[in-house]
């Protein structure tokens, strides 16, 4: 672009305004003049005030045109049907008009510029053909020209205001998508989040309440009876290598090219290493599976029943210790998946309900399936874990 044009088009608005209503009210003045002496007439603005006042003050009226659209609109119209009322000579007298016209509709507020605009512009044809001489072809020529002129400045108007106003909606659209998007993205995020932190929860919870008691039973018999000490020294490191690799497997997610993390999520089909490992503590764990109990899962309620059966386990580990009876019963239905998991807690207190993170998160597990979980002491001791989650066709089956 010319750069001193590129500085023009940087102009303030109202200085825009103002050169524009300059240069009208001088192109009307002079342009009148020319087409009266081409005409052979002898036409003067200068010499008579009301002239003067339509072509020069209608033109500089513009300046003004963006603060009073309306106002601009019906002065500058007025004068052109006086002027053309009181017989002086046509030409680009009009010019004026054309761009108030423009100004009402494209930056107007739509339906109430429009109807402005065409009652002004009916009214002003009307006073126009009134006071036009018909029988002078030349005269009916510049009618038809303002008239068809005045009307598509109009419409102009209108479609650059449409255009705008339908840009700023494309805009408004994208920032909402936008907005969305950035919405959505953090909403995964945290779900991510949760999830990963649910799972190094249940993993390392589980691990360490088995090495606990483990170690504890270690420090008892380490000098009178070895060989069980060896055993329980070779289950801690059998549960820390275990919970080392799911660590490492629920980690994973979080880095690139870590073939960790592509290891399968522990599911139903693990049950019998974890009842091993729950015995190896000192439960008395028995399980029940419905013949559709653990297979076929969907992916989802594979992964939720294995964790609900684990974390109620180290509840148990944690809260009852060694000696205690468990029994767990996993069974599906058509509609829903159902998981008790109870004990007799004999000798020792229950865990309070809602207590750290272990219920909480079995709770969320099945929320976020559209299931529920209740946790309670039982009648005389003991506690019980109920999960119902809703079993739902559309969830691929774990593999």
């Amino acid at each position: 672009m010319n750069p001193v044009l590129g500085r023009l088009v940087r102009l303030p608005l109202w200085a825009q305004d103002t050169a524009l209503a300059i240069f009208v009210a001088l192109m009307q003045w002079q342009g009148t003049k020319q087409v009266a002496t081409h005409r052979g007439e002898v036409f003067d603005p200068g010499q008579t005030v009301f002239p003067a006042v339509v072509l020069l003050g209608g033109g500089l009226l513009l300046a003004v045109r963006r603060r009073w659209p309306v106002a601009t609109f019906v002065v500058i119209g007025g004068m052109s049907v006086c002027y053309y009322a009181a017989g002086y000579p046509d030409g680009p007298g009009w010019v004026a008009f054309f761009v108030a016209a423009y100004t009402l509709t494209a930056y107007g507020d739509g339906v109430r510029s429009m109807r402005i605009a065409v009652g002004g512009l009916a009214a002003l044809t009307v006073g126009w053909i009134l006071t036009a001489d018909i029988s002078e072809g030349g005269q009916m020529g510049w009618l038809m020209f303002r008239i068809g002129t005045a009307i598509m400045a109009t419409i102009l108007g209108e479609s650059v205001r449409m255009r705008r106003v339908l840009a700023a909606q494309a805009q408004e659209r994208a920032e909402r998508a936008e907005r969305t998007r950035e919405e959505e993205a953090r909403r995964r995020v945290d779900a991510e989040r949760m999830r990963i932190a649910r799972e190094v929860h249940d993993t390392v919870a589980h691990a360490i309440a088995i090495i606990n008691v483990q170690a504890g039973v270690t420090a008892h018999v380490l000098d009178r009876r070895p060989e069980q000490a060896r055993e329980t020294l070779t289950t801690i490191e059998r549960t820390s290598a275990r919970a080392l690799h799911e660590l490492r497997a629920t980690l994973g997610v979080l880095t690139d090219g870590s073939d960790d993390s592509k290891a399968p999520v522990p599911g139903m089909a693990q049950v019998n290493d974890l009842v091993r490992m729950a015995r190896e503590a000192g439960l008395s764990v028995s399980v029940e599976l419905s013949p559709e109990g653990s297979q076929d899962l969907p992916s989802a309620l594979d992964s939720a029943a294995y964790r609900i059966l684990q974390e109620s386990l180290t509840n148990v580990i944690r809260h009852a210790g060694p000696g205690v009876t468990v029994r767990a019963s996993v069974e599906r239905s058509e509609d829903e998946l159902v998981v008790e998991v109870s004990d007799d807690g004999l000798g020792s207190p229950c865990p309070e309900v809602g207590s750290g993170r272990g219920i909480v998160g079995m709770r969320e597990r099945c929320e976020l399936l559209g299931g529920s979980l209740t946790a309670g002491p039982r009648p005389g001791n003991g506690f019980e874990v109920l999960a119902r989650i809703p079993v739902r066709a559309g969830l691929a089956p774990a593999r």
